[in-house]
């Protein structure tokens, strides 16, 4: 009878009728929860979602300047462009800026001759520079920027601009081409002189020369020293830097030499003209002369007033300057307005003024004429 027992209680068990043995674990049948049995990390370090995106925005801002200035390659593809770039003269390029109202910045002498070779198209969306058949003298910083306007009123957006300097290379030609064969470089005490020796090969070697006596002009890479882009500059002028100077170039092949350059030491006050008044009379007629003493480099203008202004008296004005030394290596520039009254009469008797102005402001004298 037990064995009959124990033979059905077998039987249940493989057919899976009883739920569990006694003393064995059971093995849940149920359908898992969503999520369940997944692996959760503990104490995960996850980095904040804004920090992030500020840090993005802080590359964003630092490329901004760059981002909306492109070069257009070859099947309407664009690549940024770097602070500089090489190319070899003759080739053209085709720059890109983003925006719907954009202004160019490129070498002055392209514009001072309309060079033809420059074209600039504003589109829709962005606008093109293109310049064909570069030459050495085509060398320089390229730049652009947005305009922001109210009605007639434009500014530059300082956060939307894109610039790069092209050395445009070209073996006959080391130096940047000037117009001319000789120039005035002007040394003040109180703000730095460049001495404008670019080259078209960044990787050129290039040394500074005085005329006389013959020897090269040490730099020493802080008070003197030479950038591509500039030429040579000097931090802190003095007189005895004063002289001919030109620039020499060396980049696989023959040596070149620039244009010389008179560097003249230049030491007078600044601010308002310092200006003189005086008459002289003779067979021409009457003349009063103004006289301003100031830098070289600066401008001055010259407006009259005098008694037959309002009647419509006849005179003749001329305007010149010219530089001078005044003895000891120091340069001034002496700028000369001259009224001439050749018909002098009673009615141009009286008060003579004239009015001197520059940049830092105006300064007025006078002078009484009278018929004698």
């Amino acid at each position: 009878m037990r064995l009959w027992v124990l033979l059905g209680v077998l039987l249940l068990l493989l057919q899976g009728a009883l739920p569990h043995v006694i003393g064995q674990p059971a093995k849940s049948k149920r359908p898992k929860e969503p999520g369940e049995n997944k692996i959760r990390p503990v104490n995960k370090k996850v980095k904040p979602k804004n920090a992030k995106m500020k840090e993005r925005e802080s590359v964003d801002s630092s490329l901004k300047s760059q981002s909306i200035l492109t070069q257009v390659m070859d099947k309407g593809h664009f690549q940024k462009l770097a602070a500089t770039i090489s190319l070899a003269a003759g080739q053209s390029i085709e720059l890109r800026c983003k925006g719907s109202n954009v202004t160019w910045s490129y070498p002055s002498y392209l514009d001072t001759f309309k060079d033809s070779r420059l074209s600039i198209k504003q589109l829709d969306r962005h606008s093109l520079l293109i310049l064909a058949n570069s030459t050495a003298a085509d060398t320089g910083e390229y730049s652009c920027w947005l305009q922001l306007c109210n009605g007639n009123k434009c500014r530059k957006d300082e956060t939307r601009t894109g610039s790069t300097y092209i050395f445009f290379t070209d073996k006959e030609e080391l130096f940047v081409p000037t117009p001319s064969y000789f120039e005035i470089v002007y040394l003040n005490p109180d703000k730095p002189a460049v001495i404008p020796c670019r080259v078209t090969a960044p990787s050129a070697k290039v040394t500074l020369h005085r005329e006389f006596p013959a020897e090269e002009i040490e730099t020493d890479g802080t008070d003197i020293f030479y950038d591509a882009k500039k030429g040579f500059v000097f931090q802190h002028p003095t007189s005895d830097h004063k002289g001919i100077v030109y620039c020499k170039a060396e980049s696989q092949g023959a040596p070149q030499i620039s244009i010389k350059y008179h560097l003249l030491y230049v030491e007078v006050p600044k601010g308002p003209p310092s200006t003189t008044i005086g008459v002289s009379s003779g067979a021409a007629g009457v003349r009063v002369v103004c006289t301003v003493l100031g830098e070289p480099d600066v401008d001055v203008s010259f407006r009259w007033q005098y008694p037959g202004q309002e009647s419509g008296r006849p005179v003749i004005i001329q305007n010149f300057w010219r530089l001078i030394n005044r003895g000891i290596g120091h340069t001034t520039r002496i700028s000369k307005s001259v009224l001439l009254v050749e018909d002098f009469e009673d009615t141009d008797g009286g008060n003579y003024v004239c009015i001197a102005q520059n940049l830092q402001g105006e300064t007025t004298v006078a002078t009484k004429v009278e018929l004698k």
